[in-house]
């Protein structure tokens, strides 16, 4: 088994056992392997952002959390290429950009041979010229998407007018190469598209939002006909 296809056994074997915690000495046996490689490849798991860890003392060992990991997904290399190449590729200012960008190093590690240089010269060919946005507001926008919570704004808008606005965001909305944050105004009590690099500032309150379809705020907008990503119900499951 080459260090890829451990790496990969090594998660599925610590989902299975979770929460239960696996001790290296276990693994080593399992892998037959030295236990001095089970510590390197934990740590190279670490270092990738996979939630392992370890807990000392008598009855601990290493484990990971189910719920803030995937089972293995069996991507083509033509599928596996043009995820890889368009998460590395995602504009850094982009929402979600820092997690896209691990996301495509995980997918390039997980690939061998021709596919894996196929995917990195592909996606070394394609560039993305960079928006003015804050980092402090792209996380705080993250954050209020992730978690449904409300929003704090201060938004400038095209004629230079900045106004304090609250909302609950329902979505996001890329045209142009511009991103809008679509959210319900309670300040102008109506949906309302926020340009990313319009926004002076966010706070977020911890209050929870009302859920908001985003197709019913996109009506009567520009962006009414906007495509909707795939619904994970109508995909078909593979044979």
């Amino acid at each position: 088994m080459n260090r890829t296809a451990r790496l990969y056994a090594l998660v599925e074997e610590l989902r299975a056992g979770a929460p239960r915690p696996l001790t290296v000495a276990a693994l080593a046996a399992r892998f037959e392997v030295s236990t001095r490689t089970v510590q390197r490849d934990l740590q190279t798991l670490m270092e990738a952002g996979v939630p392992v860890r370890t807990t000392p003392g008598r009855g601990g060992g290493w484990s990971i959390d189910r719920e803030m990991t995937m089972p293995p997904i069996r991507f083509t290399a033509d599928e596996a290429s043009a995820l890889a190449t368009a998460l590395a590729a995602a504009d850094a200012s982009a929402p979600f950009a820092g997690a896209a960008r691990t996301a495509a190093q995980k997918i390039m590690v997980s690939m061998t041979g021709p596919a894996s240089a196929a995917a990195q010269e592909l996606a070394a060919r394609i560039v993305a010229l960079p928006s003015r946005a804050d980092s402090a507001v792209r996380a705080a926008v993250e954050q209020a998407l992730t978690r449904n919570t409300v929003l704090r704004l201060s938004y400038v808008d095209a004629a230079g007018r900045e106004s304090d606005r609250v909302v609950e965001p329902a979505g996001l909305l890329t045209a142009d190469g511009r991103w809008y944050l679509i959210a319900w105004c309670r300040t102008r009590r109506a949906g309302r598209g926020f340009r990313l690099d319009r926004i002076a500032a966010a706070a977020p309150t911890g209050e929870q939002a009302q859920p908001h379809d985003l197709t019913e705020l996109l009506l009567g907008s520009a962006a009414a006909g906007a495509t909707r990503p795939m619904a994970p119900a109508s995909l078909t499951p593979p044979p």
